[in-house]
């Protein structure tokens, strides 16, 4: 009995759980950060009077910039071998669904996209911003005020990934992203291996198939990455 109840458990790609768990500690943090920025320089609406620490916002980016290094990694993960846990072709005639466990199923997978299109919203407005505009006063700057939007969607997103999560797998499936134990499969010692055939596959030109055929999901992940390499060029230029 004892077996059966441990093979039953939820169990998660090793890989994925290191991908997803230094993306949200640096991405948890980059938020506490960032109203602790807010609460610093700016609370017009609303503060909790916070110790002002004036350094606050180059931690904050420096949170951010750790989060922005390991998204795109995170983001070829989730739309290539964890592909099914995001939004499907047929999403939307599923979520007519609704009360039935398939409904809950395609919710899931629509608040783990929407986690991801509010981390990009949230990494690209914030590369787009001057950190010399709060501590100068200046609070009117459009990206500012989109940055402001983006963590409140962010903190919105991650709510609903969370509470989704737990109603599809209850507690054992929040745990199973926590847990450090992995197959023989699923090794880390196997890494460089995979890696390496994957080099070898994209020198033989691998990569001219993949994004054949262009669907929705392909191009949602193009614009991803493309919004990501995007900010770096536009921060770097400006």
């Amino acid at each position: 009995m004892t077996r059966k109840l441990a093979l039953a458990k939820p169990y998660q790609p090793f890989l994925l759980r290191v991908l997803h768990g230094l993306t949200g500690l640096c991405l948890i943090a980059a938020i506490l950060t960032a109203y602790w920025t807010y609460d610093t320089y700016d609370g017009r609406w609303g503060r909790i009077s916070l110790p002002t620490y004036q350094a606050i916002e180059g931690i904050h980016g420096t949170f951010g910039l750790w989060t922005l290094l390991i998204f795109p990694a995170f983001v070829l993960y989730a739309f290539h071998r964890g592909q099914r846990r995001l939004i499907q072709p047929d999403s939307f005639d599923k979520l007519a669904q609704v009360g039935k466990p398939i409904w809950w199923y395609t919710l899931n997978r629509g608040t783990n996209t929407l986690a991801l299109l509010a981390l990009t919203f949230a990494l690209f407005s914030g590369k787009m911003m001057d950190e010399t505009w709060l501590p100068q006063g200046e609070l009117t700057h459009a990206w500012y005020y989109a940055h402001l939007i983006s963590w409140v969607v962010m903190v919105s997103a991650i709510a609903l990934h969370l509470l989704i999560n737990a109603k599809v797998g209850g507690t054992p499936l929040l745990l199973s992203m926590l847990t450090w134990q992995f197959r023989d499969q699923d090794s880390p010692a196997l890494w460089l291996a995979h890696l390496s055939q994957w080099w070898f596959d994209v020198r033989q030109g691998a990569w001219a198939r993949w994004f054949q055929p262009m669907t929705m999901m392909v191009g949602l992940e193009i614009a991803i990455l493309v919004s990501i390499g995007a900010a770096w060029l536009i921060s770097l230029v400006k």
